[in-house]
């Protein structure tokens, strides 16, 4: 398949320039100021999907932002693969941590820098263009859909109803979604498992009004001291959560099977090195990939009260929030572990403030077998492009949609992901390595391929 790597070096440079033209769109779902810029890019993908050789492709509108579809059906008797991304993307916050600005993408280093440059723009716009390669070259040899949505960094919450209005549209053989990661730039991998999530918000509230430090201090409980306290009491010595029931339907990982996972390459020195850290620190007993892919946790994703901006106002604040994130694993429901972390929260809140606790969204884990059609495909994909085997890997990322996908349309999801840990996703200064982008576009013909020789 020599024309796949032709087709590639003749178009790369379009290939960029069209992608920066979607990452130039400001698409950041979790701000309402943004609605404008969430439209122009599901508008965007439309007109992406028609250009690469869809024959129809439409925004649709849900209770929240739009969905875009797209399909080419060549063959009712041919397998149908449907494609899931998203184009909405994380705030940029804090801004002048960033090297260059978010939504103007650089290429330093081998490398794009722009918010959405991995997740998920720089690895779904991958798929639009293999998409295109393979029509333009008349190889596709499956049907293909699309279905691109724009609230998956706020959890997704219209998707699940879109899944059920347009249950008889979706309908596919698998769901193939790059939106996860490799081991290392020279070792791919096969996301098998995705943990869950439950995301939290608490706020802390004592007097009716931000008050004197002076006047009042040592007098009146402070929620920003009493947010700390109580935080910090959600762990023990060992690092384990210390809400009850917690863990009570975690699945014990087998001595076998941590010993299988212990395989994949890891270098712990470089892990510490490439995030800036001296230590490594998680619950006892467990190795760092043990943590981060089959132990659930919780962690602070934001902390605030009283006076923050430069200088100093010498107050009690009346109100401190905090919103907390719980990545679950499977067989752990994220509304059973919300309902325990908020009876838990109202019950360790001392009497001298008040609490309250909500919870924003979730989603389950997931695990996608290795034994089925789909990964034997990926795993011959990766294999035939990278030149090695790739490892399968339980992400401790989540993608709260994809369980729903299998419970709605009962369809089974394989991740290929191409994206590395130092693509700094969500943070300052995202990035994706260009070898990685074609690489992409690359791979995924192959797993057309193969997918569709072994569905036949």
């Amino acid at each position: 398949m020599q024309y796949v790597k032709n087709y590639i070096e003749e178009n790369k440079d379009r290939f960029l320039s069209e992608l920066f033209e979607l990452i130039r769109i400001p698409s950041i779902s979790s701000k309402t100021e943004h609605k404008a810029d969430l439209l122009a890019a599901a508008e965007q993908w439309k007109k992406i999907i028609l250009s690469a050789g869809a024959d129809k492709a439409e925004v649709i509108a849900t209770d929240g932002n739009p969905v875009v579809y797209g399909e080419k059906l060549i063959d009712p008797t041919k397998p149908t693969v449907l494609v899931y991304a998203h184009y909405d993307v994380m705030p940029v916050d804090p801004l002048n941590l960033w090297i260059s600005q978010p939504f103007e993408p650089e290429v330093r280093d081998g490398k794009i820098f722009a918010r959405g440059a991995d997740d998920d723009k720089g690895q779904s716009f991958m798929h639009a263009k293999a998409f295109e390669l393979m029509v333009k070259t008349n190889t596709l040899p499956c049907n293909v859909k699309f279905m691109i949505e724009g609230e998956e960094e706020i959890g997704s919450p219209s998707l699940a109803k879109f899944c059920e209005t347009y249950k008889e549209m979706l309908k596919a053989d698998i769901i193939l979604v790059s939106d996860t990661g490799m081991i290392a730039p020279d070792v791919p991998s096969i996301t098998s498992g995705l943990r869950g999530l439950a995301y939290m918000e608490i706020e802390v509230t004592g007097p009716n009004r931000d008050l004197h430090s002076g006047l009042f201090g040592g007098a009146v409980a402070n929620p920003a001291n009493v947010i700390a306290k109580l935080i910090a009491s959600l762990h023990d010595e060992n690092n384990k959560v210390t809400i009850p029931g917690f863990y009570d339907d975690v699945i014990i990982i087998s001595e076998a099977e941590r010993k299988e996972m212990s395989k994949a390459p890891f270098n712990l020195d470089n892990y510490k090195k490439s995030i800036g850290i001296n230590e490594v620190l998680g619950e006892n007993g467990y190795s760092t990939m043990e943590r981060t892919g089959i132990r659930p946790t919780l962690d602070v994703n934001g902390i605030w009260g009283g006076y923050t901006e430069e200088g100093s106002k010498t107050v009690i604040p009346s109100k401190a929030s905090a919103k907390i994130s719980m990545r679950l694993v499977p067989n752990q429901d994220y509304h059973k572990i919300a309902e325990l972390f908020t009876k838990h929260f109202q019950n360790i809140t001392p009497p001298y403030v008040q609490v309250k606790v909500t919870e924003l969204h979730g989603g389950h884990a997931y695990v996608s077998p290795t034994d089925m059609t789909a990964y034997m495909a990926a795993e011959k994909a990766y294999t035939e492009t990278f030149g090695k085997k790739p490892v399968p890997v339980r992400s401790g990322g989540s993608i709260p949609i994809i369980s729903t996908f299998e419970k709605i349309l009962g369809i089974k999801s394989i991740l290929m992901g191409f994206g590395l840990e130092s693509d700094a996703i969500h943070s300052p200064n995202e990035n994706f390595p260009l070898f990685n982008f074609y690489k992409g576009i690359e791979t995924i013909p192959y797993f057309y391929k193969y997918y569709t020789e072994m569905m036949a």
